[in-house]
């Protein structure tokens, strides 16, 4: 890490840190307390957080952190949706590209969602490390808070906590004998309604049991845009959910917790929005409705079913602490992708393209069913077992060990219905493992009542293996003129995925061996398909050529079945056998002090590294593609200062830090061709992980909460960030140019920004709570600014399209003009809430809005060869909510 340049850019940094906590060196007098409808608004202070794997206050949390309340997250609308938290914290972006949900902090994270890939920032459910953040929205409801911690944590976290740390925490029981709980229903714009209940069971006094449970439908933010009227959009909401949580605590040493909880996730799949047709035509982004698509062929659908089981047992011994932390978690995901054609724009000619109709006939072919298939499933577990001092020794430390294995199973098949030489891309893997281990020792040291030293060591050791299959369905069948196109996955079409009877591809070299494997990929074939009939005259004997079947639906009009009712020639090919495995150990320390200035003033400042787990390449040529890739690492300094300050007679807060990020090894996905044809022109390509990336980050983020009279509190939060890619030279997926061979153009990525990173972010929340007669009405609103930020890699940089393998090159585009803008200009959403009170806390009435302006954000963009899909942020939602609590 170069500390000579960052000494420099965090002066800045250092010097407000400083005088801030001078400022407010000396300790005022005792604030008068507030009002009693001020109360509402929550001290810093008093704000519990877990960071440290301790209990602790935020304020005095020696790092950057931001803590949300179930009730901060109700009020601004932010409900059942993790993608909308990104709105109340800046550096946070969260998009969910396809079910996987990606978490971006500061610009660090992963977009690598295959079975091999990891997130970059760890998710966690009550401090329960959680591999595979598919459903985590679903987790959304009685929750004590969310913890977003910043930074790398990967000694106080493991493994994955490159970014930072989410960490969702629900309500625990309530002890002391009584029975309670709050029965809450809501109704909105879109069809919104849904229900959230809990009930606290008292089993004496030491002991309770808690069930909580959820459920809400919501209409898609989305519209059809085509004529197909039939195809409901993506994004359409169907989420239950439901706790059990049982809390055992006789004394102050034991503590005893554990919990269930279920889920399901139903609905038409997640929106993603198609810009590359209409950025050819000459429309950004910003000059079309983006939630305006043209759905077609199949119905998209999700189908998410959830369960996980955790538990906590701590005893206090007195000078040690032993604590135990062990939890389960299976996932069954499945989804069909709404197929689109991109969106409209002025002028689009949507008219349904009639079967066998000539080139350039315009209009849309609807009949095509061509989509996306993805079923994965994983169960993980997590164990780990914890030593540690009493929180009031003056040397605190913790030390104990961590263990995580995770089974996937995954199944991924893309058809392209009407296809010639091609029919779809399989890669089917039943059996994925993944295992790792750590060991890790942290401590504090208090050199004097003011002055703290810390510092913390972990080592991770990981290993991952993979077998299944993985490539390209291949199929020719020649006719009278050229070649036939073949249906798959028309109506009721069903592969079979990871109910295969067999991954055994080897020994499969005769025409109908490798018919018989590609028919066993089809479960149950659609009620207008054709390629199960073109094939199984070649798997019987029958038709050794196959069965010719000339349909006007399929295409391929320029083309005649011979007279004998078979193909002149038939070319196979399936998909080969994948095997792979890594083995990677990696150390990970903090090293830090804490300084209070004044019983009210701290400073402090960190180094800190993480990683995020290495892995291995699909399995073809080794001469082409590496066998593994390398961890991640991120090493980090901070410096901040947190400072508590009378304002106008009521405590205030004013926090800041400055932070410089050291990214090494960072991986950058590449297009690698793995097989040519005779002519030596490319015809087979696999994407590749590689350690060629290196970054640079550093900034500043401030937060202050002031209090004024009336109960106005206004809390405002301001982040700049710069990143910078240093090195990284990667194939340009989106100069791929299947017409020419699949040849592709590489492209240095030194110089840019890294994706989803706004240089400015502002928040600013004011809120008020008053006295009314019969109780206390509140209000606030939320205000949040990102400056414009890039979506990929690419940034916007001009598109080089090669004339042939020897990089010549016959033509360079602007990212626009070839179909790929991937600038998200900056922009402002607002969300909304209102309250009222009765005076014995007994009801609750809300309204609440979220995106009130209904601004369209593109959150994450997929891009490729002909490929420029954007995700985005929800659309405009409001509603209003009662709650009983008893």
């Amino acid at each position: 890490m170069h500390l000579n340049h960052c000494g420099s850019r965090l002066s800045l940094a250092v010097v407000a840190a400083l005088l801030a906590g001078h400022a407010a060196a000396q300790d005022p007098a005792p604030a008068t307390p507030p009002p009693a409808g001020e109360q509402r608004a929550t001290d810093l202070d008093s704000v519990i957080v877990t960071v440290e794997r301790r209990a602790q206050s935020l304020q005095k949390y020696a790092g950057t952190a931001q803590a949300l309340s179930q009730e901060d997250l109700r009020g601004l609308g932010i409900n059942n949706e993790l993608r909308q938290m990104q709105v109340a914290v800046p550096g946070l972006s969260i998009a969910n590209q396809e079910g996987a949900t990606e978490v971006f902090i500061r610009g660090v994270g992963s977009s690598n969602n295959t079975e091999l890939g990891d997130p970059g920032a760890a998710p966690h459910i009550n401090g329960a490390y959680i591999p595979r953040p598919r459903g985590l929205g679903g987790m959304f409801f009685d929750l004590e808070r969310v913890e977003i911690n910043k930074g790398p944590q990967g000694t106080l976290r493991g493994r994955n906590a490159l970014a930072g740390t989410l960490n969702i925490v629900t309500k625990k029981p309530e002890l002391g004998g009584k029975f309670s709980g709050y029965v809450q229903g809501e109704v909105g714009n879109r069809d919104q309604k849904g229900y959230e209940t809990a009930l606290n069971f008292p089993l004496g006094e030491y002991a309770a049991l808690r069930f909580a449970g959820y459920h809400i439908e919501k209409e898609a933010g989305f519209q059809n845009a085509g004529l197909w009227r039939h195809l409901q959009p993506a994004g359409i909401q169907d989420d239950s959910a439901g706790r059990l949580s049982f809390l055992y605590e006789p004394d102050d040493k034991l503590s005893v917790f554990a919990m269930l909880d279920v889920g399901r996730e139903l609905g038409t799949g997640y929106p993603g929005a198609g810009v590359f047709d209409a950025a050819r035509a000459g429309f950004k982004p910003d000059d079309i409705d983006m939630r305006k698509v043209v759905y077609r062929g199949v119905q998209g659908k999700v189908d998410n079913k959830l369960w996980g089981f955790q538990g906590t047992v701590r005893y206090d011994f007195g000078a040690v602490n032993l604590e135990y932390n062990g939890s389960y978690r299976d996932v069954d995901y499945f989804q069909i992708n709404a197929a689109a054609e991109g969106n409209t724009w002025p002028g689009r000619d949507i008219r349904e393209r009639p079967a066998g109709a000539p080139a350039g006939f315009g209009g849309i072919d609807y009949d095509n069913f061509g989509t996306n298939y993805l079923q994965a499933r994983s169960q993980a577990q997590t164990h780990e077992l914890r030593l540690s001092s009493d929180d009031d020794a003056r040397f605190r430390w913790t030390t104990g060990g961590f263990y995580f294995h995770e089974k996937q199973q995954v199944g991924f098949m893309a058809l392209a219905d009407k296809g010639a030489f091609y029919s779809g891309t399989e890669f089917t893997m039943p059996d994925v493992d993944g295992k790792s281990w750590a060991v890790f020792g942290d401590g504090t040291f208090d050199v004097n009542d003011r002055l703290r030293v810390k510092g913390g060591l972990r080592y991770t050791d990981e290993r991952k293996s993979r077998d299944g299959i993985g490539g390209n369905w291949t199929v020719g069948l020649g006719g009278d003129g050229g070649v036939f196109q073949s249906r798959l996955g028309t109506e009721r079409f069903k592969p079979t995925l990871l109910d295969r009877p067999n991954f055994n591809t080897t020994g499969l070299v005769t025409d109908a061996d490798k018919a018989l494997f590609l028919l066993q990929g089809i479960l149950r074939a659609g009620e207008r398909d054709t390629l199960q009939q073109q094939l199984q005259g070649i798997v019987d004997g029958s038709r050794p050529n196959g069965t010719c079947i000339d349909r006007p639906d399929i295409g391929g009009n320029t083309v005649d079945c011979p007279a004998n009712g078979q193909h002149s020639f038939i070319v196979l090919g399936i998909p080969s056998e994948q095997h792979g495995s890594s083995a990677f150990d990696f150390l990970d320390w903090r090293l830090g002090f804490e300084y209070d200035l004044s019983a009210r003033n701290l400073l402090y400042a960190t180094v800190s590294t993480g990683h995020k787990a290495g892995g291995f390449n699909d399995s073809f040529d080794v001469n082409v593609i590496p066998e593994t890739y390398k961890p991640e690492k991120l090493t980090a300094l901070e410096i901040g200062s947190k400072n508590s300050f009378d304002f106008l007679g009521r405590t205030s807060t004013f926090n800041v830090s400055g932070f410089y990020y050291d990214y090494q090894d960072q991986v950058f996905q590449d297009l690698t061709t793995i097989a040519f044809d005779p002519n030596g022109r490319p015809n087979g390509f696999a994407l590749v992980n590689r350690n060629v990336g290196k970054s640079e980050l550093y900034g500043v983020e401030a937060e202050s909460r002031l209090r004024f009279g009336a109960g106005f509190t206004l809390d405002l939060n301001a982040l700049y960030l710069h990143t910078k890619i240093k090195q990284g030279v990667v194939a340009d997926v989106r100069s791929q140019d299947f017409g020419n061979g699949g040849i592709t153009s590489q492209i240095d990525l030194s110089g840019n920004e890294l994706p989803l990173s706004s240089k400015y972010t502002f928040n600013a929340r004011l809120q008020q709570a008053f006295d009314v007669p019969g109780g206390t009405f509140d209000w606030q609103i939320l205000a949040a600014y990102r400056s414009s930020f890039f979506l990929t890699q690419y940034n916007n940089r001009p598109v080089t399209f090669l004339r042939d393998t020897s990089g010549a090159v016959a033509q360079i585009e602007d990212a626009a003009t070839a179909g790929f803008p991937d600038r998200q200009d900056g922009f402002t959403q607002i969300n909304a809430g209102a309250g009222y009170t009765t005076l014995d806390g007994a009801w609750r009435f809300e309204l609440w809005g979220a995106n009130l302006t209904n601004k369209d954000v593109s959150q994450k963009a997929l891009v490729g060869s002909g490929v420029n899909t954007r995700f985005l942020n929800d659309a405009r939602s409001y509603g209003v909510r009662v709650r009983w609590v008893f």
